[in-house]
């Protein structure tokens, strides 16, 4: 490999030094064992055509690697690009290569001419021979073009290659320790802590490191209907406080929202923002819960007073009945409702993620779900489009509803329906049914968007194993429910009730996240959450790993792999006396 000597290149004197377009590696030559005599310039508007029997081949991509280096102004991001030369016929008519960088943000570009000769097709060591351009400065986030041919150049054909590189931000921790990340927070870590004392009223001391790069930060703590921050400055210290104090008449919601906004000297107002959730009703001393409770007591009985006293000076037949309406009525399901579940077969935990989930919804919820692995005799009889299309037709009818669970899978399929690079994953090789996901997709946006059908779909993730990135783009105008913190809601979604209604809030027992998995098949749910979520702190590549890359490899998977169709139907048992006996608990607070 060879390292390329420092070439002074001065932009615009109103560019900034670090985030100019430069570059660092100051080696005098491009010598390397086999080849002597080669020199680097920077590049000439003369330049020597031949006729294209008499020019070299195109020159091949290799590597580019980004990284930091130093400068007199400190460490600052570069990239280093490497090439290879064909080992053609090409080789003895080579005169040198030119590679340019070319920043699409300021239209600013660098170039240099490599110029040697080569006598042979390979170095000493039977490779190919590789040159580099090593140290170019570059700026996170921004796009560059890469341009490159061999010399001389041919008279009737283009041999050049041209590639766009995009530089990664800040978070990525190859740049991280840039001066110009550094100067935006990048390795800023607050260490938030929280301190609470109550008395007569609420006090809350938050604490938190200060950055070395911002000198004045701005702590705010909100709820619903409350909002309260506070700027304080750094002044040479390593650690702030900062407290606040209020009534507990102020606050409608025990959840707060903690929020540090940093003045970073690059970022100014947009920069990161450390958030923290606080429960203040964790905090809420047996004095203050009792005064309240004898508060919320003393306005009951106020309330039957009056009752009471109103019911008295009517008939006194009709007291019965008056008193009876005045109890509210159950949350009841009315009917039976079906759910139709599309995912994408990750992996195969994840596979046994969903068919828990099935069973769990019911076996608890009375709810009659339709998955594609639990009616594969029909799936096979009218094919994925149709039967797609029946079950989406029979949701337009009904008051079913389509429940579209959210993966890694999820995200990389839509993307290859924009126009990435297509996928596909080992479970779909391996699954009788195949990729079900992007026909549902194709299927169903188009009829998602419409405002008649909006209420139909339901969008939720699994936020131990996945994340809300990914949701596609189209679903993020609609809720996105998390499993299994959000199920009750999302049940509520399937039953179209509100939990929040005038005067009360509809609540089912054996539904939250610390409940759920107290039944059978919540606990199966919950072991095989945490199985996943294991597999993945141990195997941070998992998804990479599930890739089929090449139509060989897909042949292979699904010629291997044999579906065991018991096992899958094993997950999921339905007792129809059970659901119309279902013993969930449901009640109103």
């Amino acid at each position: 490999m060879i390292r390329v000597p420092l070439l002074c290149f001065y932009l615009t004197a109103g560019l900034q030094a670090l985030a100019s377009l430069r570059i660092l590696d100051q080696r005098p030559d491009c010598t390397q064992p086999g080849l002597e005599n080669c020199t680097i310039n920077s590049c000439s508007d003369k330049r020597t055509i031949e006729r294209r029997r008499h020019a070299p081949t195109g020159p091949e991509w290799d590597l580019e690697q980004v990284g930091v280096w130093l400068d007199e102004h400190g460490p600052v991001p570069v990239v280093n690009v490497t090439w290879k030369i064909q080992a053609d016929g090409g080789v003895k008519a080579l005169r040198g290569s030119e590679i340019s960088v070319l920043d699409e943000s300021t239209n600013k570009s660098i170039c240099v001419q490599f110029s040697y000769k080569l006598k042979k097709e390979l170095n000493p060591t039977y490779l190919k021979w590789t040159f580099s351009l090593d140290g170019v400065v570059v700026e996170p986030g921004r796009t560059y073009m890469l341009s490159l041919f061999n010399l001389p150049e041919p008279d009737i054909e283009d041999y050049r290659l041209k590639k766009q590189i995009t530089i990664p931000g800040c978070a990525d921790r190859r740049i991280q320790k840039a001066q110009m990340c550094l100067e935006n927070g990048s390795l800023w870590d607050p260490n938030v802590t929280t301190f609470y004392k109550q008395g007569r009223r609420f006090l809350i001391v938050v604490g938190f490191k200060a950055a070395q790069y911002s000198e004045r930060y701005q702590v705010s703590i909100q709820s619903r209907g409350f909002h309260c921050s506070k700027n304080v400055s750094k002044e040479n210290q390593t650690l702030l406080n900062v407290s606040f104090e209020f009534g507990w008449w102020q606050l409608s919601h025990c959840k707060m929202v903690l929020m540090i906004q940093p003045f970073f000297v690059r970022c100014k107002k947009t920069c990161r923002r450390p958030e923290k959730i606080i429960d203040l009703c964790e905090y809420s001393s047996p004095r203050t819960s009792l005064f309240k409770a004898t508060v919320g007591l003393l306005a009951v009985g106020v309330f039957l007073a009056c009752l009471l006293w109103k019911a008295s000076h009517k008939d006194p037949v009709n007291t019965s009945s008056s008193t009876s309406k005045q109890q509210p009525d159950g949350f009841q399901m009315q009917n039976r409702r079906r759910v139709l579940i599309i995912y994408s077969l990750d992996h195969p935990l994840y596979k046994n993620i969903v068919l828990k989930l099935c069973s769990f919804m019911a076996s608890k919820c009375g709810t009659e779900v339709v998955l594609d692995l639990l009616d594969s005799t029909r799936l096979g009889v009218l094919g994925s489009i149709q039967w797609l299309d029946c079950h989406r037709d029979q949701t337009g009818s009904s008051s079913d509803k389509i429940l579209i669970l959210c993966s890694r899978g999820v995200r990389a399929k839509w993307r290859a329906m924009c126009g990435d690079k297509p996928v596909c994953l080992r479970e779909d090789a391996c699954s009788a049914v195949g990729d079900m996901l992007s026909p549902a997709l194709s299927l169903m946006v188009p009829h998602f968007v419409r405002s008649a059908s909006f209420e139909k779909y339901i969008l939720a993730y699994f936020d131990d194993v996945c994340c809300e990135e990914d949701v596609p783009p189209p679903f993020n105008i609609t809720v996105r429910y998390k499993l299994m913190k959000q199920f009750e809601e999302l049940f509520f979604r399937i039953m179209d009730t509100e939990k929040r209604e005038p005067g009360r809030v509809n609540h089912v027992e054996g539904f939250s996240e610390r409940e759920y998995f107290r039944c059978p098949s919540g606990g199966a749910l919950r072991d095989a959450l945490e199985a996943f979520h294991a597999y993945q702190l141990e195997n941070p590549q998992w998804f990479e790993d599930e890739l089929l890359g090449h139509s060989v490899e897909i042949q292979d998977m699904m010629t291997d792999c044999v579906p065991d169709s018991t096992q899958v139907g094993s997950h999921v048992k339905t007792k129809e006396r059970d659901l119309t006996r279902d013993k969930t608990g449901l009640y109103m607070a």
